[in-house]
């Protein structure tokens, strides 16, 4: 039976879109997601879609159908399933919001993604377990609370992989690209989670990866049991020695009911670091190409105890600001778990809405649409948008937010307290014009210079 709450807060009327249309955002949104890597980016995929512009693409088919079809969910039947595209803020919110019930986060698709990997992980769980899986998360992870009991640890992992970077590039000719900044990168995450000595394990790193390349194909993936049992065994190693000063060692100490399975949270956290460090290396290219936006940011670092655990208000905007200009899921999913009223109609339970994030980041209805505009992360602005969703939202929020915002900021505050950055084709970000809709990080070649302050000429 449909909920009378659903049909209090939905006032759009679902309606179903014609089989030219449904393929149409099959070939210019979805395949185009998909492609691109949704576990795991691939290479290729993200530079065909910035090359093509994909996401200006697929934002502008999915306004012109809401022009034609109307504000509510636009509904699609494939192959036996049920789909809602998501078309207006308003709606994206009351489905974030109605997490996990009646939309829950284990659609079938991420289901079968996410269990080669962390099939115990709370995004694809449901019930009492979903419950017990996110308390625990939340508790390890200190969720609300934006300086983690664990900072000094955190901040100290990210500053000296940053030292040993520069270290590297500067010792050299200076250049900096995605490959070397994931390495230390991935330093950084391992040392977060697991404990100084698991830096160097770059193996765990390669195993996590090629399961989370199996797993974007998701249903049509082929099992890989014998690497799960490899990767969990060499975690389980980690996890044991309860490293302080790591999250880890946090684990241990948070009590778990029964069939939460604490170990089996771990490789979520890992897999989320990669996401991160797009949003911060992102964030390094739009600050190499925006002068007033760096010169806040040293401001910031200038007044600041760099060796303490900081929040750098300033800096931890500009990531966020780099995942709303790029959001780095840019599908959030959502299953509902029975029929559900919307606007005098109803989709049946199973009906899975999708949420493109671009569409309303990117909404030409918001001023700062395509603009870095750090500023509106700390004037309450984005906070009175509803349609801005870095981290999802509602009680199926991320998380971990708070502490992936402390590394990646004070990541970047490292970077760039002693250098200043050129980067390769620096038009594509110029600050007097609309920045792209799709920016392939891997693409992304910097040379890192030291930086002299004014007062030093």
């Amino acid at each position: 039976m449909a909920s009378t709450d659903d049909k209090a807060t939905t006032a759009h009327t679902p309606a179903r879109a014609a089989g030219r249309d449904v393929a149409r955002l099959a070939a210019q949104v979805i395949a185009p997601t998909l492609a691109a890597g949704v576990i795991i980016r691939r290479r290729a995929g993200m530079a065909f879609a910035e090359r093509y512009a994909v996401d200006r693409r697929a934002t502008g088919l999915l306004s012109e159908l809401r022009g034609r079809y109307g504000a509510g969910p636009l509904r699609l039947d494939v192959a036996g399933r049920h789909f809602a595209v998501v078309l207006d803020a308003d709606d994206a919110r009351h489905v974030l919001q109605g997490t996990p019930d009646p939309y829950s986060p284990a659609t079938r698709e991420k289901t079968a993604a996410l269990e080669q990997f962390q099939p115990h992980g709370v995004l694809i769980s449901r019930g009492t377990r979903r419950d017990e899986r996110r308390e625990f998360n939340e508790a390890v992870l200190e969720y609300g609370r934006q300086l983690h009991s664990l900072a000094p640890h955190m901040v100290r992992a990210a500053r000296e992989e940053a030292g040993r970077l520069l270290g590297a590039a500067t010792a050299g000719d200076g250049e900096l690209d995605w490959a070397t900044f994931k390495e230390a990168w991935d330093r950084t995450a391992r040392r977060v989670v697991l404990g100084d000595t698991a830096r160097d394990d770059t193996a765990l790193t390669a195993m996590l990866g090629r399961l989370r390349a199996a797993a974007n194909r998701s249903v049509a993936a082929p099992r890989r049991p014998g690497l799960r049992d490899r990767f969990e065994r060499r975690l389980h190693d980690h996890l044991e020695r309860s490293e302080g000063g790591s999250l880890a060692a946090a684990l241990g100490d948070i009590p778990a009911a029964a069939g939460t399975d604490p170990a089996g949270q771990a490789p979520h956290w890992l897999f989320a670091f990669d996401a991160a460090g797009i949003a911060a290396f992102r964030a390094l290219a739009l600050l190499s190409t925006h002068e007033r936006q760096t010169a806040q940011v040293r401001g910031e670092l200038a007044v600041a105890d760099l060796t303490a655990p900081q929040l750098l208000p300033y800096t931890r905007a500009c990531v966020l600001e780099s995942v709303r200009l790029w959001p780095t899921t840019p599908f959030i999913l959502r299953e509902s778990v029975r029929d559900t009223d919307w606007g005098g109609d109803t989709l049946p339970g199973g009906t899975e809405f999708l949420i493109y994030a671009p569409l309303f980041h990117r909404d030409e209805a918001l001023p700062y649409s395509d603009r870095f505009t750090p500023e509106i992360w700390l004037d309450g602005t984005a906070q009175d948008t509803e349609a801005l969703m870095p981290f999802s939202g509602g009680p199926g929020e991320c998380p971990g937010q708070d502490l992936v915002l402390l590394v990646t900021s004070t990541m970047l505050a490292a970077l760039l307290e002693r250098h200043t950055y050129l980067l390769d084709r620096p038009g594509r970000l110029r600050p007097d014009r609309p920045l792209p809709r799709t920016l392939d990080h891997f693409g992304l070649r910097f040379v890192a210079l030291p930086h002299l302050p004014h007062n030093s000429l």
